[in-house]
């Protein structure tokens, strides 16, 4: 059965063989990784967890000032399987929630799954009543999970560089009791 974490420096050969999964030059959504993050050393490997799990805090206390989410794996049977992270301040151009299932998981309900729980908790910690999930527009099986989970489109954008629908889930306090 999968769970969600706080990302570990435990999991390292984990993480590598879940980024290996996706390719060479291929982005994976959910985990926050930069092009310039170092997660093939040890140790850049733990600073980089670091650097994405030093501001999370307990719900219900007050959010650091700075920009910060919670950012979680999802992993079953010691393999991570995928990412997703909720921002705590909304970013208009990634969203509050984004994730990513590797290429060899898919198809299994993951993503739908980790994203209802990560609902649950935007509604519960933050006390937010929507949150925006943006997908690129072409990644159909995304915007079918995020419609799953009550999502409505506001409407397709560029972002720059790409296409984005962007969507909108409203968050009723049903879901309070659920976390």
């Amino acid at each position: 059965m999968p769970e969600l974490i706080l990302p570990t420096s435990r999991l390292h050969a984990a993480f590598l063989d879940c980024r290996d999964d996706w390719g060479p030059g291929l982005h994976e959504d959910g985990f926050g990784l930069g092009a310039d993050d170092d997660v093939v050393s040890p140790d850049g490997f733990a600073a980089w967890v670091h650097q994405r799990t030093r501001l999370t805090h307990p719900a219900g206390t007050p959010c650091p000032p700075e920009m910060h989410g919670s950012p979680r794996w999802i992993v079953e049977d010691g393999q991570v399987l995928g990412g997703i992270a909720l921002r705590h301040y909304v970013d208009d151009r990634f969203g509050h929630i984004g994730y990513g299932i590797r290429p060899s998981a898919r198809r299994r309900g993951l993503a739908s799954w980790a994203l209802g729980q990560m609902l649950r908790e935007a509604r519960a910690a933050l006390g937010l009543d929507r949150v925006l999930i943006p997908c690129l527009a072409d990644n159909i099986a995304s915007a079918r999970t995020i419609e799953r989970n009550g999502g409505v489109l506001e409407g397709i954008r560029h972002n720059g560089h790409n296409l984005v629908r962007r969507y909108w889930i409203t968050l009723d306090s049903s879901l309070d009791s659920l976390l």
